[in-house]
């Protein structure tokens, strides 16, 4: 089916992702909804070259276990993102994304490293292709919160 995010998440044991990460980046998101069975996300991403592109994103909740739910992305105008999150609900996350080639060809890690109010939290994140689909953890992965709704971005 289109659209469909299959992820799974875990929490970081240590930093050696800085080491293994082939890029990264700062992102700046909110919730303008936040409502249980739907959630709509504003993102900005700042390249270290200050480079930034903005994106507006729908989601659903999540299937039974946690692992697949309906996305919906579309970039939009970075001025416009920046305006919207002043409409977004609660805190605004603000992290740093490392990019970590996985053992698997094809699939990459997202490792997030939140800053301000959640500092201290580091989060790694695979999509997947199937719910069935095993991936090889590298040593800084820990425990998986793929179900634990404490770790959803949008309940921070």
């Amino acid at each position: 089916m289109p659209n469909i995010e299959i992820e799974r998440k875990f929490l970081v044991l240590n930093e050696d992702y800085k080491q293994l990460a082939t890029s990264h980046y700062t992102i700046q998101q909110g919730y303008i909804c936040k409502e249980p069975g739907r959630t709509v996300r504003v993102r900005v991403k700042t390249l270290p070259n200050g480079a930034q592109t903005a994106y507006l994103t729908i989601k659903s909740k999540p299937n039974a276990n946690g692992f697949s739910r309906f996305e919906w992305e579309k970039e939009i105008d970075v001025t416009e993102a920046t305006e919207l999150l002043q409409l977004c609900q609660g805190t605004i996350i603000d992290k740093t994304r490392w990019i970590v080639p996985a053992a698997e060809e094809g699939l990459k890690w997202e490792v997030d490293e939140f800053h301000g109010k959640h500092a201290g939290l580091t989060l790694a994140e695979i999509e997947l292709t199937s719910e069935e689909q095993e991936v090889e953890k590298p040593d800084f992965v820990g425990e998986d919160v793929t179900s634990d709704p404490r770790y959803y971005n949008a309940n921070m």
